[in-house]
């Protein structure tokens, strides 16, 4: 039986909880660490956990016996959290994003090889039927050659979203929708795409003035091979509406669930061609739905590494590879310029200090609240087709 420690009582932290309780035959969870313990405790009344409250880190590992942490805190935290539980021999799973820069990312994988422990990066929407199922027919090759990949990552936030202390700044957020919103798609695009060659990337802030950093963003990504990418971050979609839509040489496939084929006409327009859709969409049916979705089936797979039953989906190394294309996306954004990957530990945005050096702030944060009162929160799509 492994017991877990969850660090941050905010709102994702019940899907934390909730996937652990899951597995209850597996693992337990046995600590709750909060800067306001008030929140702690709250949380762990909500869902009748039998838990020890602490107030941080440094009391939780010498207060209490754990194997596994989910780390639940804002993003600047999550490299010193990680680095410290990493070094007192603990599993680490972090929520999105793995941490604000490169540098801090690179720390984190060298912590986990020291210690021999798994180190990994919430990417919950790879485990979504949908999702799993795009990614084999991608890799299939049966629509051929993939020539363009559209990311829609829309999304909706009223100007309240930035009253929370630690939103809205380059220090403490480190960053914007692209950052804190985009980020999954951003994950699923280089799971299924691969890492571009080099990028361009424009950054705005439409609609919130009480926010340093952008509510949208749209970047264009070239690969060697011909191939393009585009991706819309955006905080001001009504409906949060998203979806990747990846057009190949014989058909085009998306999430939620779509797929369209053209056939020439003599004269070089188009007709719909139905047998190649069916023989796509047979293809599509014939690959198994996911035994556990969302967190549930990262938690599951994230145990079943530590058991050493299969091996890690998405460990520190893939969590790093989008905190590369959020880097070069602000490193482009903010310096106006192309930039190209793999990105260089000489990058201007490489380090943390050097981000903040070269951020442009749209507004300055005027307002600031310690809570709110509720923690309801969307998740995002769950890539089925709305009905």
């Amino acid at each position: 039986m492994l017991n877990v420690a969850i660090l941050g009582a905010g709102a994702i932290s019940s899907s934390h909880i909730e996937a652990y309780r899951r597995f209850a035959d597996q693992c337990q969870v046995v600590a709750l660490v909060d800067l306001f313990p008030e929140k702690a405790q709250a949380k762990a009344k909500q869902f009748d956990l039998d838990v020890k409250i602490y107030k941080d880190i440094s009391e939780l590992i010498k207060g209490s016996d754990f194997d596994l942490a989910s780390i639940c805190l804002p993003p600047f935290a999550h490299a010193n959290a990680a680095i410290e539980l990493l070094m007192a021999g603990k599993h680490v799973l972090t929520e999105k994003p793995m941490a604000p820069s490169l540098e801090e990312c690179d720390q984190m994988l060298a912590a986990a090889k020291a210690n021999d422990r798994l180190l990994s990066v919430v990417a919950q929407n790879r485990f979504k039927t949908p999702t799993m199922k795009l990614k084999k027919l991608l890799d299939s090759g049966l629509i051929g050659k993939i020539l363009h990949a559209q990311v829609d990552s829309f999304w909706w936030r009223g100007q309240s979203y930035y009253d929370l202390w630690w939103r809205g700044t380059w220090e403490k957020e480190g960053g914007g929708c692209t950052m804190n919103h985009a980020v999954h798609h951003i994950d699923l695009f280089q799971w299924m795409m691969g890492m571009p060659d080099e990028l361009q990337s424009t950054l705005l802030n439409l609609a919130h003035d009480n926010s340093e950093v952008e509510d949208m963003s749209i970047t264009v990504m070239q690969y060697e091979d011909g191939r393009v990418g585009q991706l819309t971050a955006s905080l001001v979609h009504h409906g949060e509406d998203q979806q990747l839509v990846f057009q190949g040489e014989k058909a085009s496939v998306a999430v939620p669930w779509k797929v369209r084929a053209s056939r020439s006409l003599d004269n070089g327009f188009p007709a719909p061609d139905a047998a190649f859709e069916a023989q796509v969409q047979a293809a599509y049916e014939a690959f198994p739905e996911v035994a556990y979705t969302g967190h549930e089936g990262q938690i599951a797979n994230v145990l079943a590494a530590i058991a050493g039953e299969e091996p890690l989906m998405v460990d520190g190394g893939e969590g790093r590879k989008t905190m590369e294309l959020v880097t070069a996306i602000y490193h482009s954004g903010n310096l106006q310029e192309k930039v190209k990957l793999p990105y260089a530990p000489t990058g201007k945005f490489y380090r943390r200090q050097d981000i903040l050096d070269h951020v442009r702030h749209f507004h300055e944060k005027t307002t600031s609240v310690d809570n709110f009162a509720t923690d309801e929160i969307t998740l995002g799509s769950s890539y089925e087709n709305k009905k």
